[in-house]
């Protein structure tokens, strides 16, 4: 039951996205720019607003954040090897190690972290305050891993790479709120109650809204072609990933709650985002397309066991 209250929700929100967009209640372009509203707007006010208020514990989220960063860099590696022994050409390999690492934290992770008891960590933050403080710093090491891994696939590593790499650096909406955030934090300046009840209900709106975005991504996206290396992709972020996390996790003495938190981000399906970047960088659109699907599907099995577990 513990499962079907925490996961379901989650999922059924994706349902109605592809149930929407499939029936065609809603036009093509609404849960496009929907999702493009929730990643302008509603998820950088939520970082932001949580980020101004409690960065002061961000000290307690290393060892959260540190296994976060070990298991992503341990997956991304194993996303080369994997790649190198099924021969996954060096053109595409950018797009399948990235939808092997880069997963949906917040559209998919934190609404299950927030469906969990908001208890609080022996650290002095809650569970949704840590959440955050986990995620926010890991968009912006997907960001740069991604973009990365991408123009490999594309260029040498030279002043080539420079230029877009930091474009999309500077136009990434929750980078920026991120670093915002920490700023206004730092400074220690008070969030005044109007902006701060304006910025709360912005990120209010993008949990859901982004959950219905990924589900009308679901059909728009163009799975074609080859589905084993999507489905090899896939199986590295939503079974790989979170098999690392755990060694990491117990390496590292996590406790209970933060194990599942953990291991929740790290079996979260592929960003959606990805496919965007893909396209952008001149990756494999197929690919990445193929990846966000199965890795949807994979997840839920994934998670059932995670939540069911720890």
């Amino acid at each position: 039951m513990q499962i079907l209250n925490i996961l379901a929700p989650v999922f059924l929100m994706i349902g109605i996205g592809v149930v929407l967009q499939a029936s065609k209640f809603v036009s093509v372009n609404f849960l496009k720019e929907a999702n493009r509203l929730t990643y302008w707007l509603g998820l950088p006010a939520l970082l932001f607003s949580q980020l101004a208020s409690s960065f002061h514990g961000v000290g307690g989220a290393q060892l959260m954040l540190g296994g976060m960063l070990l298991a992503t860099g341990l997956v991304l590696l194993a996303g080369y090897g994997v790649g190198w022994l099924i021969g996954v050409p060096a053109a595409v390999a950018g797009t399948f190690v990235q939808g092997g690492f880069r997963g949906n934290l917040a559209f998919v992770g934190l609404p299950i972290i927030y469906s969990l008891p908001d208890e609080t960590l022996g650290w002095g933050v809650s569970v949704r305050t840590a959440a955050i403080l986990t995620v926010a710093p890991m968009m912006v090491v997907y960001n740069v891993a991604g973009v990365m891994v991408l123009l490999l696939s594309q260029h040498q590593l030279g002043w080539a790479m420079v230029k877009p790499f930091v474009k999309q650096l500077i136009t990434t909406p929750p980078l920026l709120a991120t670093i915002a955030g920490i700023v206004f934090a730092l400074a220690g300046w008070p969030l005044p109650p109007a902006l701060d009840k304006t910025f709360t209900a912005l990120g209010e709106m993008a949990l859901p809204l982004g959950l219905l975005g990924v589900g009308g991504s679901l059909v728009t996206v163009k799975l074609r072609g080859n589905w084993r290396l999507p489905l090899v992709s896939a199986g590295l972020k939503t079974v790989i990933a979170p098999a690392l996390g755990w060694g990491v996790g117990r390496w590292l003495g996590l406790g209970g709650v933060e194990m599942k938190m953990l291991l929740i981000l790290l079996a979260c399906p592929t960003a959606i985002i990805s496919y965007t970047m893909a396209v952008e960088l001149k990756g494999d659109e197929a690919l990445a397309s193929g990846v966000i699907v199965f890795s949807v599907l994979t997840s839920i099995g994934s998670l059932a066991v995670i939540v069911g577990l720890f």
